[in-house]
């Protein structure tokens, strides 16, 4: 039997898709995207002309694997005006996005789609069949969700786990209920995270981490410029750590969003367990 949290998170699917059905009567001609993770799916679905701008954050590297493709684009930042005077008839935005500009944009009569970040791989394949379905592009969304989905069948471990986990600035890890947890569930690791009883993203002490000694650390790469958050991640406790497994592995833009480019993310992981070899 499903649990009460898969069955709220399917609930949420359908009512976003019920919500979306009356678009498909009348395909959108000009969509804006305000989020990274819909920027995303839509240059991926959008029919050529229908997309007529991204949000500013596809052109950045450290968070969008479609960096190249958004160049094509027009960025937005968000701005009721700015997007207002698009003249869209559609705007996709996250249900992070700030609740007065999704608000005063419906009321001067533009139509907002709002798609929640993906918590697990089966959302992120659903999220791209109901993005397909408000931008009328049914067919090459159930076509790219098809070989989403049997791409991470073909992709789960058969064997005994080894121990992983997610560090980041300030010491963020990601628990359960999380994409990323399921990615590395997926690939044949236990998450730190997970076992130490965090649900979503919180904070692993150092100490824990070093006294749970996982097989593999997955960190990110440093920003450009100082931020004494990320001190962290030069610690000589750390890198003991990581030295001592002797696999290294960062985080990148593809484990951002619920897409397709998460599959390449899951490759590198599947690349890490099996440098690690058997159990021990």
């Amino acid at each position: 039997m499903p649990s009460s949290k898969a069955l709220w998170q399917g609930v949420a699917l359908a009512g976003l898709l019920a919500s979306a059905s009356p678009l498909c009567a009348d395909t959108p001609k000009r969509v804006v995207s305000m989020n990274l993770c819909t920027d995303q799916l839509a240059m991926m679905l959008a029919a050529p002309g229908q997309l007529v701008s991204v949000s500013h954050l596809a052109s950045e590297v450290q968070s969008s694997s479609m960096v190249e493709e958004a160049r094509a684009y027009p960025a937005n930042r968000g701005q009721v005006e700015q997007v207002f005077l698009m003249r869209p008839d559609l705007v996709l935005a996250g249900t992070y996005t700030q609740v007065s500009t999704v608000d005063l944009l419906r009321r001067l009569g533009v139509e907002v789609v709002q798609v929640p970040p993906a918590t697990s791989l089966a959302e992120a394949v659903e999220q791209i069949r109901i993005v397909g379905q408000v931008l009328g592009q049914d067919e090459k969304a159930n076509a790219v969700a098809d070989r989403f989905s049997a791409e991470i069948a073909t992709a789960r471990f058969e064997g005994p786990p080894r121990s992983a986990a997610f560090y980041y600035p300030n010491g963020y890890t990601t628990g359960s209920g999380t994409l990323a947890n399921e990615v590395v569930e997926l690939t044949g690791f236990a998450n730190i995270g997970a076992t130490s009883g965090v649900t979503g993203g919180g904070i692993l002490p150092l100490e824990r981490l070093v006294m749970a000694g996982p097989d593999l650390v997955v960190t990110s790469e440093r920003y450009p410029g100082a931020s004494r958050s990320e001190d962290i991640l030069l610690h000589p406790a750390l890198r003991a750590v990581q030295d001592a497994a002797g696999v290294r592995l960062s985080s990148d833009a593809d484990w951002v969003c619920g897409t397709p480019h998460l599959m390449r993310a899951i490759g590198r992981m599947q690349a890490a367990r099996a440098a690690l070899g058997g159990e021990e």
